[in-house]
């Protein structure tokens, strides 16, 4: 039987060396930061792990990584689904298939390169599900990159409908869809877990199953505080879901080397080497120090406020 995917899952860092080596010391004190912090699953070789930039063998060995670190503790999701070509597509999500991840995570406009339409898509996902093993647990993913492809209610209610798909990370950043997609998934083992910090706490109340945005890098047990423990105190939890919101627009601001300097202040690794970003973003971007020490007093002001209840 398939883990239950669900709660706050953290879309991972890839951590490199200075001179653009996987940091596998770094990665190994960034999965223990996780887990300190009570998260209930990993999403690895994602978006923010910076699939794009990374080879088959390093999405593979990445992921295998965090599987065997993670040991079984909470699940482990993983994409690396990055090729438009079907051959490439299912030679590369074949063996992140192997990696002993819980789940293997489909990117959408994978499945429908040119946005197309609905024809393509399912013409592209029979044949990778023909392809990947029925036993191997699912996801999707509505990665923004190279461009963000929502999927249709039809396409969505389809792949739940299979029994094979346990996850969707939505990526529509609008609650009138997050509630009607939880809506039509209702009675199949498919979760749909929100990504847009705005809409974080709404879209648990519509019945969203966690949260994977970006900020789970930088506070992600407050994410989890509102998810498991803001029904018995609402007016606190809207207060708290004001500052995440808020937090999170500094994405903008160079992410992902943004998490990572925030990282490197907190020691888990050395460098803030970036494959998808080579700016130097506290230049470029001149508030950028000050507002990760707000992030971070913010942070430990609100860790506070919710031990105390």
């Amino acid at each position: 039987m398939s883990k239950s995917i669900e709660g706050i899952v953290p879309v991972m860092l890839t951590p490199f060396s200075a001179d653009n080596q996987i940091d596998y010391p770094g990665l190994s004190r960034l999965i223990d930061w996780y887990l300190e912090k009570g998260v209930d699953a990993l999403f690895a070789v994602c978006q923010s792990s910076e699939m794009q930039f990374l080879t088959l063998d390093e999405r593979v060995a990445l992921a295998k990584f965090v599987v065997d670190k993670v040991a079984g503790r909470i699940p482990v999701i993983a994409s690396g689904h990055i090729s438009d070509d079907i051959e490439q597509q299912i030679n590369e999500l074949t063996a992140m298939a192997k990696t002993g991840a819980d789940a293997l995570v489909l990117v959408t406009n994978h499945l429908d390169p040119k946005n197309q339409g609905s024809e393509t898509f399912f013409a592209t996902l029979d044949q990778l599900l023909s392809a990947l093993p029925e036993s191997m647990p699912l996801g999707l993913y509505e990665c923004p990159a190279p461009y963000r492809r929502l999927l249709t209610d039809e396409e969505l209610t389809y792949c739940a409908n299979t029994g094979r798909f346990v996850v969707l990370k939505d990526v529509s950043c609008d609650l009138s869809t997050v509630t009607r997609r939880v809506k039509l998934v209702a009675q199949t083992p498919l979760n749909i877990i929100n990504a847009n910090a705005a809409i974080a706490y709404p879209a648990m109340l519509a019945g969203s199953k966690g949260f994977s945005g970006v900020f789970t890098n930088f506070h992600p047990e407050l994410y989890g505080w509102l998810y498991h423990k803001a029904a018995a105190h609402p007016k606190l939890a809207e207060e708290l879901a004001i500052f995440l919101s808020l937090g999170a627009v500094t994405e903008t601001l160079g992410y992902p080397k943004n998490a990572k300097i925030y990282h490197q202040r907190l020691g888990t690794f050395d460098s803030e080497f970036c494959r998808v970003n080579k700016d130097n973003v506290l230049e470029k971007f001149w508030g950028l120090t000050v507002l990760l020490d707000q992030i971070s007093t913010g942070t430990a002001l609100w860790q506070k406020k919710i031990a105390a209840v």
